[in-house]
């Protein structure tokens, strides 16, 4: 049988997003961004065309290297302004019934108390529909915004994030028993307080004694994303990765980049097949091949070289703007997305790419390629990428919004689901279901979460400790 395809949209709470310049077509509706309307309307097509989820991208800080300012993704709208990625979920939820929602959140400048309280929270409004794509920011301009001198360098981020979490996993999978909230109404008892436990983490960056602030929601631990490219992220991600999203630039980097994490998972004890690999494409589709291309080209007459070295700066740490259009690029290694100069390198290596071949090649697309055809062409191509790059499936960039995921689901998803290559009905109803069968809404047993169920029934609760002896008499005279 045919491997299903997952189909996941990418997109983010600001105006230009990969492909840089396009918000001025007149189709574009991207600077709706910030109404409640773009998010329910998007969210209702997405569940139409059977799409898995709604991956929700974030930065917190601006594209600032490129000519040492932000002023030329100020005035391009590259990734700013950009609001929270949060807070139009629920009502997203509201009118969806089985799409799920994968949002980012930098734990770098975050805590896991108040995060894991964060997703919880999201789980429950969703029943269950939500991931965390576990990302450790990656730009200098959010580190110094956010109290540090400098941005912490890139091995160290992955080490905190260990422990970061670790100490989720404590709090979603351990500290409230499964038949903690016994919701008693005669007794008067919504929580049995002998079956909730603090967790009594104590480690290298956080403490985190006490107990976990919400009750168990439908998935417990929110699906896991992640999209760590380098050899220090490839290791996270086959640790702790339930949905790994890439970015190479053809099938051969796919199958080189998959095949090595799930080894590493393997490694880890995991069933490498509990990993789903997406790979970052931009589809530009119509009702034929020459209607696609000349699409496309309308679509790239908007297109912004300057807003896409902006992009690219920020990406890599590089000020292209201080290099000669011509000049080829060469890998660095800095505290940036290391991953992003190595796939472009890695496409011919007889060719070395310029700063003006990612203007004209990476214009529209932003760091992933760009699928141009009818419906018949497309779809062939996104078999041939998972049958020969192994992945799983798909995180679709815009060109202009939402008319690329417009066209997704009036052309390519029905010849998919003709082909028995996507989905015509959801299982189950939780997103963890959507990627892995009705009945699998809790991570897997091999997966570093479920070490931690049950983990602390044994130690202290909620329950233990006595009261002050004069307010015990006061409470049980009340």
């Amino acid at each position: 049988m045919a491997k299903r395809i997952i189909l996941n949209a990418f997109d983010m709470t600001c105006v230009s997003h990969q492909s840089a310049g396009t918000w001025r077509h007149p189709d574009s509706r991207a600077t709706t961004y910030k109404d409640l309307e773009y998010w329910t309307e998007l969210a209702k097509l997405l569940e139409r065309g059977r799409f898995d989820s709604l991956f929700i991208a974030d930065v917190l800080g601006t594209y600032d290297v490129y000519r040492g300012s932000a002023a030329t993704a100020l005035g391009d709208a590259d990734q700013v302004p950009v609001n929270d990625p949060f807070l139009q979920v629920p009502a997203m939820a509201l009118v969806t019934e089985h799409l799920g929602f994968g949002v980012t959140a930098a734990l770098t400048y975050e805590q896991p108390y108040a995060l894991a309280r964060k997703f919880s929270t999201l789980d429950h409004l969703t029943k269950g529909r939500v991931a965390w794509n576990v990302v450790t920011s990656y730009l200098n301009s959010a580190a110094i915004n956010l109290g540090l001198s400098k941005q912490i360098a890139h091995d160290d981020r992955y080490e905190i994030a260990e422990e970061f979490v670790d100490v989720t996993y404590k709090l979603w999978e351990g500290s409230w028993e499964e038949d903690a909230v016994v919701a008693d109404r005669e007794r008067g008892v919504y929580t049995d307080a002998a079956k909730v436990h603090p967790i009594g983490h104590q480690g290298t960056y956080y403490s985190v004694p006490g107990i976990h602030l919400s009750e168990p929601s439908p998935q417990r631990t929110p699906v896991i994303f992640q999209a760590g490219a380098s050899p220090r992220g490839r290791a996270f991600a086959a640790r702790h990765g339930e949905g790994v999203f890439i970015s190479p630039a053809n099938p051969a980097q796919a199958r080189e980049i998959v095949r090595d994490i799930r080894s590493r998972a393997a490694a880890e004890g995991r069933d490498p097949d509990d990993v789903k690999t997406f790979a970052l494409v931009t589809v530009i589709t119509a009702e034929s091949d020459a209607a696609a291309h000349a699409k496309y080209e309308d679509y790239l007459s908007y297109a912004s070289g300057e807003g896409m070295l902006a992009f690219y700066g920020g990406w890599t740490g590089i000020d292209f703007g201080q290099w000669d259009p011509d000049q080829p690029l060469e890998e660095v290694e800095n505290d940036s997305l290391r991953s992003v100069l190595s796939s472009l390198a890695k496409i011919d290596p007889e060719r070395r790419w310029t700063p003006a071949d990612i203007v004209a090649q990476r214009s529209i697309g932003g760091m992933g390629p760009v699928i141009v055809g009818g419906p018949e062409t497309v779809a062939d191509e996104l078999e041939r990428w998972v049958d020969e790059g192994e992945i799983d499936g798909f995180n679709f960039a815009y060109a202009i919004t939402p008319g690329s995921f417009e066209d997704l689901v009036e052309f390519v998803v029905p010849e998919l689901q003709r082909r028995g290559r996507a989905q015509t009905e959801y299982a189950g109803s939780t997103l963890r279901e959507s990627l892995y069968g009705a009945g699998h809404a809790r991570v897997a047993d091999t997966h570093p979460a479920a070490r931690y169920r049950g983990a602390f029934t044994d130690g202290a609760s909620a329950a233990d400790g006595t009261l002050p002896s004069r307010i015990a008499e006061r409470l049980a005279v009340r």
